[in-house]
């Protein structure tokens, strides 16, 4: 289908249709078609339901139906699945509280247990940077504000470069300042978007 819209819309603006009017004009139809479908959609309800409705989606395997019907079933409807390979040949199902992405502390000195190596900390700030910090003073009135309600912060950019890394390290080690800095998921646009869906489920600042 969308290859077919492609096709046709190539065509129609080398017969001389104005690409805008083209766009508006898909649009409109994209929409009209999804309210559509919205009116003859069924709701579904219960674990029954989804279980039927997940094998028929996983080519009627019964067995993954059954791990999408629990999960949602546990979660609800509107939970974030993510789909990834295994290193098992077990099919598994992995719940994680809050959010989880594959990157950490950039430096070893925001470790606040050292056994484990973790970084954990109670009611903390969040801030999100859409960029590379270079200097603190960019951030100067969100560290002082953590500070006077002696709260943590956890700061999550795109890196934190030498000179702003030292200040923040320097500043932790000598107690007045609770804080982890965490690169950012992702990369170009996509490093964005993740970055405003994680303000969203969070409740932070994105800056």
């Amino acid at each position: 289908l969308a290859r077919a819209i492609f096709k046709e819309g190539c065509k129609s603006v080398a017969a001389g249709m104005n690409p805008m009017d083209l766009r508006r004009g898909i649009q409109m139809a994209v929409d009209h078609v999804v309210e559509g479908l919205r009116e003859q959609s069924i709701p579904i309800k219960g674990k029954a339901e989804i279980l039927n409705v997940a094998s028929i989606s996983a080519n009627n395997d019964v067995h993954i139906g059954g791990l999408i019907a629990g999960i949602f079933d546990k979660l609800g409807v509107n939970a974030t699945v993510s789909v990834a390979e295994g290193k098992s040949l077990q099919t598994e199902v992995e719940y994680v509280e809050g959010l989880k992405w594959d990157r950490g502390y950039v430096s070893p000195y925001f470790v606040t247990d050292p056994k484990t190596q973790k970084a954990e900390f109670q009611n903390a700030y969040l801030l999100l940077v859409d960029k590379k910090i270079s200097s603190v003073q960019s951030i100067l009135p969100y560290l002082e504000a953590a500070m006077q309600q002696q709260r943590p912060l956890v700061l999550v950019a795109e890196d934190v470069e030498s000179e702003a890394l030292a200040t923040l390290v320097v500043n932790k080690l000598r107690g007045g300042l609770k804080i982890c800095a965490v690169k950012s998921p992702g990369f170009g646009d996509n490093r964005k978007n993740t970055m405003q869906d994680i303000a969203i489920s969070t409740g932070a600042q994105f800056i």
